[in-house]
């Protein structure tokens, strides 16, 4: 499935619960999709709290999906191509250096 069919998908949904209306108690302002998304990201570190590997992965990948929609979300609302912006962070990654640990 591709990138734009999965926002597709994330808008119906977040439109048939209504969360996209003025008066939504669930406003969906960037402010709002980017703090829900710092708390689903850490949701996912409780899979690894005081282990190495997640007990649950069925519960880790719920997690997963929940900072990738929400991710999706945040950069749909705030009119960037996320999928651009992967490629172009990629290509700046692969010209960068890190220093050696």
């Amino acid at each position: 499935m591709e990138l734009k069919e999965l926002e597709a998908r994330m808008h119906a949904f977040v439109t048939a619960k209504g969360w996209y209306e003025n008066d939504s108690p669930k406003s969906q302002t960037p402010r709002n999709l980017a703090i829900s998304l710092a708390l689903e990201s850490a949701e996912v570190l409780e899979h690894f709290q005081w282990r190495d590997d997640a007990r649950d992965r069925d519960a880790l990948a719920s997690e997963l999906a929940d900072v990738a929609l929400y991710l999706i979300q945040l950069a749909s609302v705030s009119d960037i191509d996320l999928e651009q912006a992967i490629l172009d962070k990629l290509e700046q990654n692969h010209h960068r250096e890190w220093p050696a640990p």
